[in-house]
């Protein structure tokens, strides 16, 4: 009989497990607890079980975990860590320090279907998605590993491989465990997205209160296209009509990520577009100059663009941050993360 793992369980299957082997139903919290809090390798490790119960879960269960198979430290600080799945398959996350945050990028598929001309990580192609105990695993793990350093994850972002909202049931699975395992509160919890409109629209009504980041790169439709090809799926009219129509909290922003490439999508004609497209959006706006890789076109512009494209948005009432990249020095900044394994099939 093939043993099954017990992280691919929601709450409810939990719960239904242990009805079915008629034991009381805080034996389905504890072994949450012990799963997500405590991090344990396996079933023997759950001292609250008796042995008897250990032995007949053990029959026919196990606790899966991604396996690390290598950790890599920038010269900033950042670390990325890439991981290899049950079928062999390979993701890469990215633990980011900045004060007194610690940032981990959590990835959402394996590959990405988007090819986005700035992004690494579309031209491994699309090879599937991630079930929700393996986006949250990547979590888990790298939690253990911080126990030795007492260090603990405060922030959680999903900008990582692949589109978050093009996995909508596994995603919203995870962030439901983040908050009712993990007890990680949703306000420090951010989902970015490039633009998926029907999920973004459900978005609100099925998951906890996250944090919402659009990828925009554009201020016309024509650059968008050329940008991020899911522009002409979702059109950037369309989209910006859905976030104006977004149910925000109090106080609550989308933010903006704008990532700048040299001779495309800096001009001063764009930076005033731009301030029209978001005009009674509450949001910020994060400018990404471009990180390049070997064999890419793409340029980065100078920062005398950036800072004029800056001062036109502020200019316009907008909170506008220039976001410099971390660990450019081992791939592991935005647009730069693809699994190794992607290398030696090209």
């Amino acid at each position: 009989m093939q043993k099954e793992n017990l992280k691919k369980y929601n709450e409810k299957e939990i719960e239904s497990l242990f009805s079915n082997l008629s034991l009381p139903s805080y034996r389905a919290k504890q072994l949450i607890h012990w799963i997500y809090k405590k991090f344990v390798n396996s079933i023997d490790e759950i001292s609250e079980f008796s042995k008897s119960l250990r032995q007949n879960l053990s029959e026919r269960y196990y606790i899966g975990q991604i396996k690390l198979i290598k950790r890599t430290k920038s010269s900033d600080g950042t670390e990325k860590f890439l991981w290899e799945l049950e079928d062999n398959e390979q993701i890469e996350s990215v633990l980011i320090p900045d004060k007194n945050r610690l940032t981990i990028c959590l990835s959402s598929q394996v590959g990405c279907p988007l090819k986005c001309k700035f992004c690494l990580t579309g031209r491994i192609g699309f090879k599937r998605n991630l079930m929700a105990w393996e986006i949250v695993d990547q979590f888990i793990q790298v939690s253990k590993l911080l126990q030795s350093e007492d260090k603990k994850i405060t922030n959680i972002v999903f900008m990582g491989m692949g589109e978050p909202l093009l996995n909508f049931e596994n995603l919203v699975d995870a962030l439901w465990r983040f908050k009712n395992f993990i007890n990680f509160s949703p306000r420090r919890i951010t989902l970015s997205t490039a633009g998926i409109i029907p999920a973004i629209k459900e978005l609100p009504y099925k998951a906890p209160p996250v944090k919402l980041a659009i990828s925009l790169n554009a201020s016309d439709e024509k650059t968008r296209d050329y940008l991020m090809p899911i522009n002409k799926k979702y059109p950037l009219v369309e989209l910006i009509k859905t976030l104006k129509e977004y149910p925000l909290k109090a106080g609550q922003r989308i933010t903006f990520e704008y990532v700048m490439l040299k001779n495309i999508n800096t001009s001063e004609e764009d930076a005033y577009r731009v301030a029209s497209l978001l005009k009674g959006i509450p949001s910020k706006i994060n400018l990404i100059p471009f990180n390049p890789w070997e064999g890419c076109k793409l340029k980065t512009p100078d920062y005398d663009a950036i800072f004029e494209f800056q001062n036109i948005l502020i200019s316009k009432g907008f909170s506008v941050f220039l976001r410099r990249s971390k660990g450019k020095d081992i791939l592991a900044a935005c647009g730069q993360l693809k699994a190794y394994y992607s290398e030696k099939e090209k």
